[in-house]
């Protein structure tokens, strides 16, 4: 076993010097923990890329949209309707647009037979009349929609 003195001498460590120091030692170590406690670091958490704030009060109408493709599975296809999805957002009234593509399942709950889906987040229902009806979602419906979509399924629901 090593002796206290002998690690004294490796590490040039002198008790006197340390006795003599000891007020001052301590006190640093202690200015050092009580500004550890009083400085706080911020969060560092990764924005959510389509996070929806909503007030305590507000509520929201989902407009849910499911496609079948024409081309099923056609990934060029699937893109331009997840694109144009995101034109949405200019029309008054949009909170939140967003698509994506269906995510395969073997749970016989699940439907997995769709190719794309698109959520459209609105205040209301008066929100929700103006972006059926707004020129950039007719356009978007006559341009990509209506010539790419076979089949559509829509949900809408407030919470």
């Amino acid at each position: 076993m090593v002796s206290p003195w002998t690690l004294t001498k490796v590490f040039k460590f002198n008790l006197d010097d340390y006795m003599k120091n000891q007020p001052t030692f301590l006190f640093s170590i202690l200015a050092l923990f009580y500004l550890c406690g009083c400085i706080s670091f911020p969060k560092l958490e990764s924005p959510r890329k389509h996070e929806i704030s909503k007030d305590e009060n507000s509520r929201r109408l989902h407009h849910v949209v499911i496609c079948w493709l024409k081309e099923e599975g056609n990934k060029l296809h699937q893109d331009k309707i997840i694109e144009v999805t995101q034109t949405f957002l200019k029309i008054p009234g949009v909170i939140h647009a967003e698509a994506g593509t269906v995510v395969g399942s073997e749970r016989d709950i699940v439907d997995d037979s769709f190719d794309v889906g698109i959520l459209i987040v609105t205040k209301d229902q008066a929100s929700l009349k103006n972006y059926l009806e707004h020129p950039i979602h007719q356009k978007a419906k006559k341009e990509v929609l209506s010539p790419l979509v076979k089949r559509v399924l829509v949900y809408d629901f407030e919470n």
